[in-house]
């Protein structure tokens, strides 16, 4: 019985020893504040967006002839080659059109014909001087003279044609890009002899669509890419009549820098697609999309609320707005999970107030 006692004794000063070191040893413990999602803000501000698009253009010379003969006949000799280059007036081709030595032949005649009838003039004038012969005998002679004159120049007229019709020559100074014509050819005034290109710098064509061409006007600048090297160009020559066959406009530009890219080889170009001038503007990161519905949020005495907007173009850094905002709003551009409609926040910097003219720096 006494056992027992003891045991229960124990226990229960055990128990309040427990409490008394519990209330000893314990201290009080608070839960740590909550802080608030630190943002950082920006207002809009003014600029531009100009997107490009890639293009597939052909090199062609500023300056080409493609030379056909005037008249038929046997090619006699050929004087040059793909790939020479030329001066203006040098003879390129002979051909034999059969009317050259004719044409020779009746000049000759035309010019004994002259020599004789000034002679004879001479001699008459003489006599006329002297009273040998009558003023109307005399006139004969001077018409006879004029007539003569007249038909050596048509025969020499028709000689000169005769001799370029079959001598073809270089129109301008420039390089050989075809030559279609070989010795004992027989030739007709529809066969094409030769292409000229000329010395001058090599421009682009490219065709656009209707959406690109209404971005695109003379004298804006282009980039030109070939085997990895880039160069300046300049649209000269928008059309506007639309190619019934590709449904296209066709626009060429000038290569700013002197190289002689080969005609004819593909290049690729950069031209504005689309543009935006004196645009809002706000990084794109910071707007979202609900059911393809776009919105941002915005900082309004410590709290955050979404703002739907319509937007614009954009590009990999900026977007444009164009109504839901206004200029001096502050917009956050910092991403969150705690961030939502009525979200406190605390702003990494405060900003300043729009009225004070302060502008935050971007």
């Amino acid at each position: 019985m006494k056992k027992k006692e003891i045991v229960i004794g124990v226990v229960a000063g055990a128990a309040f020893l427990s409490v008394v070191l519990a209330r000893v040893l314990h201290r009080e413990q608070f839960a740590p504040g909550v802080s608030l999602p630190v943002m950082e803000a920006q207002q809009p501000q003014t600029g531009e967006i100009r997107l490009t698009t890639s293009v597939i253009g052909s090199i062609e010379p500023s300056d080409v002839v493609y030379i056909y003969p005037k008249a038929s006949g046997d090619v006699t000799q050929v004087q040059i080659k793909a790939g020479d280059t030329v001066a203006q007036g040098q003879v390129l081709c002979t051909i034999d059109t059969k009317q050259v030595e004719t044409a020779k032949s009746a000049m000759d005649e035309a010019a004994l014909a002259l020599r004789q009838a000034q002679n004879e003039l001479s001699r008459q004038q003489i006599l006329y001087n002297g009273g040998g012969i009558s003023a109307q005998e005399y006139q004969q002679y001077q018409d006879n003279a004029e007539n003569a004159q007249l038909q050596y120049d048509q025969a020499k007229y028709t000689y000169e044609t005769q001799l370029e019709y079959s001598q073809i020559t270089a129109p301008i100074d420039g390089l050989v890009e075809l030559c279609d014509v070989k010795a004992y050819d027989s030739v007709s005034a529809g066969d094409l002899l030769c292409v000229i290109s000329g010395s001058g710098n090599r421009v682009v064509s490219f065709s656009a669509t209707e959406r690109i061409r209404g971005y695109i006007e003379e004298g804006d600048a282009i980039q030109v890419e070939k085997d990895g090297e880039i160069y300046e160009g300049t649209i000269y020559e928008v059309s506007t009549m639309v190619d019934e066959s590709t449904g296209l406009y066709q626009v060429k530009a000038s290569i700013s820098q002197d190289v002689m890219l080969p005609t004819g080889s593909q290049v690729k170009l950069y031209v504005t697609s689309q543009e935006t001038e004196n645009a809002m503007l706000i990084p794109v990161d910071c707007v979202y999309n609900s059911n393809s519905e776009p919105y941002v949020y915005v900082y309004e005495d410590g709290k955050v609320y979404e703002r739907d907007v319509e937007t614009g173009i954009y590009d990999d850094s900026m977007i444009e707005i164009l109504s839901g905002l206004e200029m001096d709003e502050w917009v956050i551009v910092t991403w969150s999970s705690e961030l939502y409609d009525g979200a406190e926040v605390e702003l990494a910097e405060e900003p300043s107030d729009p009225d004070s003219g302060e502008a935050a720096e971007q």
